[in-house]
């Protein structure tokens, strides 16, 4: 089938041609590695990660580069503000070094947990400093970047296609709107190639303009083109991206080479923070929502570890983000309860994993001639832009009309087929056996003994708790099974 995805820089659905038919060589943008990465981070890198499992399943081979930006991002993405690196190293009274490689081992942690497809080239910034020097010597050799006092600039004016993935004008824009004014710069939006830097910076390195460091965005152009070529097939990152980061890339690119940077170009919409505020209104009190910015700079975030800690394991978060479309705002409350509904629907794929896996059905060695139907609409899901809500609902639909069927295990190796795409780990899921909670484990036990004791008003009512709870039990002649429902 044909993979159809959202280009922005057209703003079409197109149909996916890779450059070469059976390979696809794709960027995504990666953490700043000075402080811990939030879920707003993550659901950008799980939208990448679906991208590339929907790409594998239609049978391409994928060559992954994720960038780890471990020195020259400002505090914001334009050219305002200190490094984030030396910031996070103040914060912490560690090295830029030291520090990088906590977070990212910490990043690459929760890349793990969250069942993320590890790249195929993870490139440090600074790994590549001869690389972005090189870039920045050929944009000055081609006359579309001068040096001033602070460093080496890229002329705007010298590349007329700029703000085309953006759609941005810059005719008439306000000159402190986006970036800093700076009255050496020929163009109030002219950004840095390269930074000077005074003699107690923590991180700089020779060059021919001196001693300094790179601007963030050159970073990504010389690195994604020294694994992938001057024009490769995709590249992604979040929608903050679009106007200043991404649009920056594209110019330094283009400018060297004078060939099309990249092919299709995706990006991921925002996690929205909300928490509910109790108003009174007159005799009235309403509740509405109030949204919250989750910002590491002003220190309120929620992690993974955050949420791992509040009871919820790793894939729920994985299940809730693959819940809305990654071109759509997904809300998420501060309290962690928009997980609830998510952790329950993962255990009921579980459990319905588990008593296929067990054989449990009687009518399992039937006929399988209702499965085509639904692995259709589970590939015209994937392949129609990532649209993975209709291909949950088609994961539901399946298991629906297995379980009218009483056909658990016949739907069981189709499950585990679209969880290539999924990513929610059900073969593991079909081989582990789940442990409840303690306090529900006692309710399930005190019901036994209340039903070995003929005691069944006792039986019923702790049924009744249980069930409050989310847990159904079903009596069987080899005892008490439990599901979540």
């Amino acid at each position: 089938m044909v993979v159809y995805l959202y280009n922005t820089l057209t703003r079409l659905k197109e149909p996916f041609a890779p450059a070469d038919p059976s390979h696809v060589g794709m960027y995504t943008c990666g953490p700043t590695v000075y402080n811990y990465q939030h879920i707003g981070n993550m659901r950008t890198y799980l939208f990448e990660d679906v991208l590339k499992r929907v790409l594998i399943y239609n049978g391409y081979q994928v060559t992954h580069v994720l960038n780890i930006t471990d020195v020259g991002h400002l505090t914001s993405d334009a050219d305002e503000g200190e490094d984030k690196m030396a910031v996070g190293a103040q914060r912490t009274g560690k090295s830029p070094a030291e520090i990088a490689h906590y977070y990212t081992e910490v990043f690459l942690r929760d890349f793990d947990r969250l069942n993320c497809l590890r790249p195929t080239v993870l490139c440090p910034a600074t790994e590549h400093i001869p690389e972005m020097i090189a870039l920045v010597q050929c944009l000055v050799d081609q006359g579309v970047a001068y040096e001033i006092a602070d460093g080496i600039y890229f002329d705007v004016a010298q590349f007329p296609a700029y703000g085309a993935l953006s759609r941005l004008s810059l005719a008439g824009q306000e000159a402190g709107a986006r970036v800093e004014v700076n009255p050496e710069k020929h163009g109030p939006f002219d950004f840095a190639l390269w930074r000077k830097a005074d003699p107690h910076h923590l991180q700089q390195w020779p060059s021919p303009w001196g001693p300094g460091y790179p601007g963030w965005h050159i970073e990504c152009s010389a690195m994604s083109m020294k694994y992938l070529g001057p024009t490769f097939d995709i590249h992604c990152g979040g929608i903050d991206h679009i106007p200043v980061h991404h649009e920056n890339e594209i110019a330094q690119a283009e400018a060297c080479t004078h060939q099309p940077f990249v092919r299709t170009w995706l990006h991921g919409e925002f996690l929205r923070m909300v928490q509910p505020i109790t108003r009174q209104r007159g005799a009235t009190t309403e509740t509405v929502e109030e949204e919250v910015k989750m910002s590491k700079s002003l220190g309120g975030f929620i992690t993974l570890e955050d949420v791992v800690q509040a009871g919820y394991p790793p894939l729920v978060y994985r299940y809730f983000c693959l819940g809305a479309h990654y071109r759509a705002a997904l809300t998420f409350y501060q309290d962690l309860s928009t997980l609830d509904q998510a952790r329950n629907s993962l255990h009921s794929i579980y459990d319905f994993v588990r008593r296929a896996a067990e054989g449990r059905s009687a009518a399992d060695s039937g006929p399988d001639g209702w499965l085509p139907p639904f692995t259709a609409q589970f590939h015209e899901a994937i392949n129609d832009d990532l649209n993975m809500p209709r291909a949950l609902a088609a994961v539901w639909e399946l298991i629906k009309e297995a379980n009218r069927r009483d056909a658990a295990a016949a739907a069981l190796p189709l499950l585990l087929d679209w969880d290539r795409v999924l990513g929610l780990d059900l073969a593991q899921a079909a081989t582990r056996e789940e442990t409840l909670a303690p306090a529900l484990q006692g309710l399930i036990d005190a019901r036994q003994a209340a039903r070995q004791a003929k005691d069944w008003a006792r039986a019923d009512a702790l049924r009744a708790e249980l069930l409050a709870a989310g847990i159904e039990i079903e009596d069987t002649p080899a005892g008490a099974r439990w599901k979540r429902i």
